[in-house]
């Protein structure tokens, strides 16, 4: 079976997952992940699936469209790169970055610019802004996996400077330590 991701986004309604998950299960499709989210009034998901031989992307994408039609969700299928890239390196140790903070425009961009230059990849991001100068209200929530070749001190460091320059507190854990802290 190949693989393909399949994002679905629209104005969100019960049923929405049911209705995907139907399709692709008339399909002889076999979901393998999937991530959902609500965002605001917005439906927002990711899937990947396994599709037997014989079925195209694009051909799912037309099934989909045509079974979804009525719903005005937009559908776009893609196949999936099943090989790591070519500069992918093993030993990479998790972490857990949280800032909090007053609502501006580039905080993300900041943070993840400043992430980006040490070859740091996110694996996650959440973010919740309600807006305001509550910094209890603006809540990021990034996972990221650090390369053994990263310098993760340098990364640290500028990453406290910049969310000084932004007026955003930042707490960065490894991964087994914001675990461990948060299910206290």
């Amino acid at each position: 079976m190949n693989k393909v991701i399949i994002s679905v986004l629209g104005q969100d309604r019960p049923g929405i997952l049911a209705a995907v998950s139907g399709i692709l299960f008339k399909q002889d499709c076999n979901i393998e992940n999937v991530t959902q989210t609500n965002l605001q009034t917005e439906f927002a998901g990711i899937f990947i699936v396994a599709i037997p031989d014989g079925l195209t992307p694009s051909a799912l994408q037309e099934t989909m469209k045509k079974e979804l039609s009525e719903t005005d969700l937009q559908i776009y299928v893609k196949p999936m790169v099943t090989k790591p890239p070519e500069d992918a390196e093993s030993g990479h140790d998790p972490y857990v970055i949280t800032t909090r903070g007053p609502d501006n425009k580039g905080l993300v961009a900041g943070i993840t610019k400043t992430i980006a230059a040490h070859n740091v990849n996110v694996t996650n991001l959440t973010a919740v802004f309600k807006g305001g100068l509550e910094p209890g209200d603006n809540i990021m929530l990034y996972e990221i996996d650090v390369p053994a070749s990263a310098d993760f001190t340098a990364m640290h460091d500028e990453l406290r400077t910049r969310a000084d320059e932004l007026g955003i507190e930042i707490n960065i854990q490894h991964r087994k330590i914001f675990d461990t802290v948060t299910m206290i």
